[in-house]
């Protein structure tokens, strides 16, 4: 079995899709693994790592003979045309919205997996790529807020008098949101946090912030059984906008984090609030690429917004690219050992296995996921995402997954 890791052609993409231990990992059980010259340098990761891992470093045309690739980003279409019909290529595919992407992916005969549809299940918390890189996303906002404050974070007692500690405000607390409250804490900061899920406000409390609700008793049964947030009344969502709106308006820093899969961003934070915010607040957007949870962001770029800044920027976790291809890399191997034979280390993968179900997208020609095969299409067992009870439930553990992982689906 060949596996070619490429460098990524995305703009602005850091991160790779392998590691020197992911490497050693997959050379163990057999596989020969070629890696694109330079596919690491932005992850601080060398050529010479790789090879001393174990791999080969090859060129792009090296994906013809490829029986895996390997990706952080969905492939384009001049990559597309380079791999081998058959070939499996695993990737953060972005699969919402992207029918003609996954059209050509299928016309070229690949069998595309996205691996942000991986089920939130105990055997899958290993291959959890919206967990892993959100965790980062989260530490890095809180990073970003305190590289552009112009005051001190902790609260310090000098001699000439003393400096207060900085207020953090996350909302929405998923993965993301969890590790920047952490972040904020070390800091020193005084943080507050929000979630439309009760479960959620003993994390916050573990975590030394206070929880910021209206705790009515709609509130108190505003989740599910599998623990996703329900949608909330048009009355409490008034009630809770002026809370959060009082509230935003004593705060130093904003980080939102709320992301819907499939859906735009909620707008959480309005041009009213920020503008009712102290001289040099900053609001970070962790949500600008799916057009925001703050209104006046963009993506890419920290704006002037009156009294405050809005912190835009795109692909957070790969500004912390060397942590976060480490971690993408542990994801993606452990996903294709599963669809390794124990004895050979040859690929069989089982199209009955629930992490294939639900993150098989394309195969022998056809989207087949159900939630992204075209209309009137049929799919089965065999050969789509599942069928009846069973297909819907994949994809719907892995959307849950995203809400939490992105921030709590807010």
């Amino acid at each position: 079995m060949k596996i070619f890791i490429p460098k990524e052609r995305a703009d602005g993409e850091t991160r790779v899709a392998a590691s020197p231990d992911s490497i050693k990992k997959l050379t163990g059980r057999g596989a020969e693994i070629v890696v694109e010259s330079g596919a690491g340098a932005a992850s601080r990761i060398t050529d010479a790592a790789f090879e001393a891992a174990g791999a080969t470093i090859g060129s792009a045309a090296d994906a013809a003979s490829a029986d895996v690739v390997l990706k952080v980003r969905r492939p384009g279409d001049e990559e597309i045309s380079t791999y081998r019909s058959g070939a499996l290529v695993i990737a953060i595919m972005d699969p919402y919205g992207e029918e003609v992407a996954l059209g050509r992916m299928a016309e070229a005969g690949i069998l595309a997996f996205a691996m942000e549809l991986m089920p939130r299940i105990t055997r899958a918390q290993v291959m959890d790529v919206l967990s892993s890189q959100a965790n980062l996303a989260g530490y890095r906002a809180v990073i970003d807020a305190s590289h552009e404050f112009d005051r001190a974070f902790p609260m310090m007692m000098t001699a000439a008098g003393t400096v207060p500690a900085a207020r953090v405000f996350v909302m929405g607390v998923g993965v993301a949101g969890l590790q920047a409250i952490a972040t904020a804490r070390r800091l020193g900061a005084v943080v507050t946090a929000t979630d439309v899920r009760p479960a959620t406000k003993e994390q916050v409390e573990s975590l030394g912030a206070k929880f910021v609700a209206v705790e009515d008793d709609e509130f108190k049964a505003a989740e599910t059984a599998g623990g996703y947030a329900k949608e909330m009344s048009k009355e409490y969502q008034a009630k809770q906008a002026e809370l959060v709106a009082a509230h935003i308006a004593k705060q130093d820093i904003v980080i939102t984090t709320a992301l819907i899969p499939g859906r735009p961003a909620p707008r959480l934070v309005s041009a009213d609030m920020v503008a009712s915010m102290r001289p040099g607040s900053l609001l970070v957007d962790l949500a600008v690429e799916r057009g925001g949870n703050v209104e006046g962001s963009k993506a890419g770029e920290i704006v002037e917004a009156g009294p405050a800044r809005i912190i835009g920027y795109t692909n957070v976790s790969g500004r912390i690219s060397a942590s976060a291809s480490l971690l993408y890399a542990k994801n993606l191997s452990a996903f294709l050992e599963t669809m390794l034979d124990k004895e050979t280390g040859a690929l069989a993968i089982d199209f009955e296995d629930e992490l294939v179900k639900a993150t098989l997208l394309t195969r022998d020609g056809k989207v087949v996921h159900p939630r992204f095969a075209p209309a009137g299409a049929e799919g089965t067992s065999g050969d789509a995402a599942g069928s009846g009870a069973e297909a819907k439930a994949a994809p719907d553990a892995a959307a849950g997954a995203q809400e939490r992982a992105a921030g709590g689906g807010n």
